[in-house]
C-alpha cells in the first residue's frame, strides 16, 4: 500500500469529529418548492375543511379541580400552582382502561371530519408515546400502551390523516426556560435552553420517523421570549426533512398575532394560520387558515363545564368556516377513562346526520366570495366534468319560500335540495322549486314551507362551466411561503 492511500485509510478509520457544545449546529435548510408543488402538498387539507382536535393528559385526572377551584383543564399545573412532584404523581394515576383508538377515529370519520390532530405533549410536558428522551410518558403510567401509536394506526384505518399538536413550551424539562413566575423555589441553575431545544428536536424527529407519514404538525406555546423566529425556521426546516409532504402550522414560529391566529406581515409562517376560539369576520383570499375550537370552555376534560354549544352552533360554525375558505378543527377532551364525554358523543352523532346529506357542501369547497346573504352562507365546488356547484347554507328558511342570491350572473342548469331524511315527500324532492334573474341577482323561488335542517338545509344549484360572478373573485391558491 502506498503512503498517500495508507494515511487517507488511517484518517478514515478515526471517529467523525464533533461539534463542541458551544457551538451552534449548522442551521437546516428549509426546502424550496414551486407554487404547484406546495397546491399539491397542501390539497388535501385544503379540501377535508373539517378535523377533530384532542386534549388529553395527566390533567384529564382532576377533571377541572384542585381544591375548591373547578375552572382549571390543561393548563391545570400552572393555575393551580401546582408544585412538580406533585404533578408527577399523577403519571401513577393514568391508566385509562377504555380508551379505544378505533371508536375515536370511527366517531371522527363518521362526524364528516377528515383527519385528527391529538396533544403527544401538552405544556405540562407528559408524552403520549413511547419516548426514548424521556420518562415522563405513557409508558411509566399503569397503561404502558403507545397511545400515539393507536391512533395513528386506526385514523388511516378509516381513511383518515393523523396530525400531531406537539408543545414547544414543556414545564416540566429541567432545561425548558423561562420558569412559571410562581414556581420561585425551583432552581434555574444549570439550566440550558439549547439543550432543550436538542430535546426538542429529538422528540419530533420520533414522531415523524416512527410513526408513518403524519399529515400535520401543530405546534403551540411559542410565546415566551426564548423562542425565536430562527427556531421555528430551523424546526419547520427538521419536519419538511423528515416527511417533506407534511402540513405545518404557524405557531412553529414567533409570527403569529395573538388569537387571531394569522401571521404578522413579513414574519414567517409555516404553512397556515390558526384563528383560536374564533371565526374571522371575513375569509382571506390566497390564505390557508384554521378555526380551531372548543365544543364547551375548555380544550382538556372538566367534569364541571356544561357550557356546552349546541348542536346549532356548531354546524352553523362549520358551514361559516367553509364559506370563508377555512378548516374548522373541533376539540374533544376525552375524560381520564379514555371515553369521550357524552355531551361529546352526541354533537359527532349530530354532525354524522348533518353531514350525511350535506357532506358535498363542505368537503373539497371553496369560497364563493359572494355578496354577504342574510339567510345563510355559499360555497363552491367544481366536479370533474366542467360543472361548478354552488352550495346554497341555509340557516333562516325563507317563509315566502324565495332565495335572493346577490350579484350572481349565471343559470343554472340543475338544482337540488339536499335531503338526507328518507321520510320527506318526494314533492320537495329534485328540481321542484325554479330559478329567475331579477337584474344582478338570482333567485330560488318555489322552495317548501319548512327547512330540511332546523340547524341548516342545503341546496345545491350546477351551473355549466365556471360560475360567472360580478366581479369574479372565486378561490385562489396561496402563493408560496417565502
Amino acid at each position: 500500500m502506498h503512503l498517500p492511500t495508507l494515511l487517507l485509510a488511517l484518517l478514515l478509520a478515526q471517529p467523525a469529529p464533533t461539534i463542541p457544545i458551544d457551538q451552534p449546529a449548522p442551521a437546516i435548510a428549509i426546502p424550496s418548492e414551486t407554487p404547484e408543488e406546495r397546491d399539491t402538498r397542501m390539497a388535501w387539507w385544503r379540501d377535508a375543511r373539517f378535523g377533530m382536535f384532542i386534549h388529553w393528559g395527566l390533567y384529564a385526572i382532576p377533571a377541572g379541580q384542585w381544591g375548591a377551584q373547578t375552572n382549571h383543564a390543561e393548563w391545570i399545573r400552572t393555575t393551580a400552582n401546582i408544585p412538580l412532584e406533585t404533578y408527577d404523581d399523577l403519571v401513577h394515576q393514568f391508566n385509562p382502561v377504555n380508551f379505544d383508538a378505533a371508536a375515536w377515529a370511527r366517531m371522527a370519520r363518521e362526524a364528516g371530519m377528515k383527519y385528527i390532530v391529538i396533544t403527544t405533549k401538552h405544556h405540562d410536558g407528559f408524552c403520549l408515546w413511547d419516548s426514548a428522551q424521556t420518562d415522563f410518558d405513557v409508558m411509566s403510567t399503569p397503561f404502558k400502551r403507545d397511545i400515539i401509536r393507536e391512533l395513528a394506526d386506526a385514523a388511516r384505518a378509516e381513511g383518515l390523516q393523523i396530525g400531531f399538536y406537539h408543545s414547544i413550551m414543556d414545564w416540566h424539562h429541567p432545561d425548558y426556560l423561562p420558569r412559571r413566575a410562581w414556581e420561585t423555589t425551583r432552581s434555574t441553575d444549570g439550566a440550558d435552553f439549547e439543550r432543550f431545544e436538542d430535546y426538542l428536536h429529538a422528540q419530533v424527529t420520533e414522531l415523524l420517523t416512527n410513526y408513518g407519514p403524519i399529515g400535520v404538525m401543530w405546534f403551540d406555546g411559542e410565546w415566551e421570549d426564548t423562542w425565536s423566529e430562527q427556531r421555528g425556521r430551523e424546526l419547520y426546516a427538521l419536519c419538511r426533512r423528515l416527511q417533506p409532504g407534511i402540513i405545518v402550522n404557524n405557531r412553529v414560529g414567533t409570527g403569529r398575532e395573538g388569537m387571531a391566529g394569522l401571521t404578522r406581515e413579513g414574519a414567517f409562517g409555516g404553512d397556515f394560520g390558526t384563528p383560536e376560539q374564533e371565526v374571522p369576520a371575513t375569509g382571506f383570499p390566497g390564505v390557508d387558515w384554521e378555526s380551531c375550537m372548543t365544543m364547551n370552555d375548555h380544550w382538556g376534560y372538566n367534569a364541571f363545564d356544561h357550557q356546552w354549544k349546541s348542536t346549532t352552533e356548531l354546524i352553523r360554525t362549520l358551514v361559516d368556516i367553509a364559506s370563508k375558505g377555512g378548516n374548522y378543527l373541533l376539540n374533544v377532551g376525552p375524560r381520564a377513562d379514555g371515553t369521550f364525554p357524552p355531551e361529546a358523543v352526541d354533537r359527532l352523532r349530530d354532525f354524522r346526520d348533518w353531514m350525511s346529506a350535506n357532506v358535498t357542501t363542505i368537503r373539497e369547497s371553496r369560497a364563493a366570495q359572494l355578496e354577504p346573504a342574510p339567510w345563510g352562507r355559499f360555497t363552491v365546488r367544481v366536479t370533474d366534468h366542467n360543472t361548478t356547484v354552488l352550495s346554497l347554507l341555509v340557516f333562516d328558511w325563507p317563509s315566502d319560500g324565495r332565495l335572493v342570491i346577490p350579484g350572481l350572473a349565471g343559470t343554472p342548469a340543475n338544482g337540488f335540495i339536499l335531503d338526507g331524511q328518507r321520510h320527506l315527500p318526494p314533492s320537495i324532492r329534485g328540481r321542484d322549486f325554479g330559478t329567475k334573474r331579477e337584474g344582478a341577482n338570482l333567485v330560488v323561488a318555489g322552495l317548501p314551507r319548512h327547512p330540511i335542517n332546523s340547524a341548516c338545509s342545503g341546496i345545491m344549484l350546477e351551473f355549466a362551466g365556471d360560475l360567472d360572478i360580478y366581479p369574479c373573485l372565486l378561490y385562489t391558491s396561496p402563493s408560496p411561503r417565502d
